[in-house]
């Protein structure tokens, strides 16, 4: 198995497509060509974390925050990220960063803080927008059918609960061939006129060229009548944090005990307590001061995040209770969730999990 095939794993897990702009996901370091012979599974990329997996024998570090964010200049090993470069392209060791993909995914970073709670009745807080498109095509009336079944087949036409979905429109086709071409229908030089399907389906960007592949092969003409567009539908199965609710209402005292207890925390920053009792609970591991609007609009008692201001926490205005339980700590099982997905796909090496603890933030 090569690092492009634990690659692919990934990305079937979290397409890349979904990750945010800002952020660096994908292959940073290594050739996605070599040959794997372990994987280190890790939630920083640091010195230790190289050494852990030259330990180990691990040639790829599936890592969940990137090591490099911003453009690096040089490389003389003058900080925490070039040392840490430098030493993994020493050993031939490949650096894989997921992040926002898998932040953004629907089995992602706040499925797993959800389900680490007991939240029931999940859904997306912030549906991600752009990420649905429709392609339109015409086809011979004699060949819609098979071309339509081979659309779905590489993914097209699933909306919400259903699939093979589309739209079709049947009408008169029109085209006249020069003396270069080779129709499969009528005489080059001819005006010829089809009876064909205009058929419709949405799809998912991040199969765009899968799908577009699919329909040059299977479609009969020799050039093929083809629209793209990108649709400003939101996405209910993509986006940033989750929405859920608790089997049964706790009082907000015994809640924060709970939550303390799950995510493996001492402490919690919180605004002012104004409610009672909670259900509804509203979940963005790592940064989330962006998503109290949000978490609000939804309808949540409370919001658990992290890296929350002095200033973040007067928006709550009573609507809503913030709780910050620190960045490392709402995505520490993350590393775990991908080791044992992997480790369900990949039997012909090892997946390790990394015993490093890499949270830079320190309590007394």
């Amino acid at each position: 198995m090569i690092v492009q095939d634990v690659i692919t794993y990934l990305e079937n897990l979290a397409p890349l497509a979904y990750a945010e702009d800002f952020d660096n996901v994908g292959l940073l370091v290594g050739n996605k060509k070599a040959k794997v012979s372990g994987v280190l599974v890790t939630l920083d990329t640091l010195e230790a974390v190289v050494d852990e997996a030259v330990e180990n024998n691990c040639n790829l570090i599936v890592s969940f925050h990137p090591i490099i964010f911003k453009g690096l200049k040089s490389l003389t090993g003058k900080t925490y990220v070039e040392r840490t470069v430098l030493k993994a392209i020493k050993h031939d060791i490949a650096i894989y960063a997921i992040h926002t993909a898998l932040d953004n995914a629907l089995k992602g970073v706040n499925d797993i803080i959800c389900n680490t709670l007991g939240l029931e009745n999940k859904q997306i807080l912030i549906p991600q927008k752009g990420t649905i498109k429709k392609l339109t095509t015409y086809a011979p009336l004699g060949n819609a059918n098979a071309l339509r079944a081979q659309l779905f087949k590489a993914g097209a036409g699933n909306i919400g609960n259903y699939d093979n979905c589309s739209f079709n429109a049947q009408g008169i086709g029109t085209y006249r061939g020069n003396e270069a071409s080779n129709p499969t229908l009528g005489k080059k030089g001819e005006l010829h006129q089809e009876e064909e399907i205009q058929i419709s389906v949405t799809f998912n960007k991040h199969i765009e060229s899968k799908l577009l592949q699919t329909l040059f092969e299977q479609h009969p003409y020799e050039e093929v009548a083809f629209e793209v567009t990108t649709l400003d539908n939101y996405d209910q199965n993509i986006g940033m944090g989750m929405v859920g609710e608790l089997k049964n209402a706790q009082t907000t005292t015994s809640f924060f005990e709970f939550l303390k207890e799950k995510m493996k925390v001492s402490c919690i920053r919180h605004s002012q307590i104004t409610k009672d009792t909670v259900k509804k609970i509203a979940v963005l591991g790592g940064s989330g001061s962006f998503a109290i609007s949000a978490a609000k609009r939804a309808g949540a008692d409370i919001l658990i995040t992290a890296d929350l201001k002095y200033h973040d926490f007067f928006s709550a205005e009573g609507d809503i209770i913030l709780a910050d339980i620190g960045h490392y700590e709402s995505e520490q099982f993350t590393k775990n969730f991908l080791v044992d997905y992997l480790s369900k796909k990949i039997t012909n090496f090892a997946v390790v999990l990394s015993t490093t603890n890499t949270n830079p933030v320190k309590y007394l």
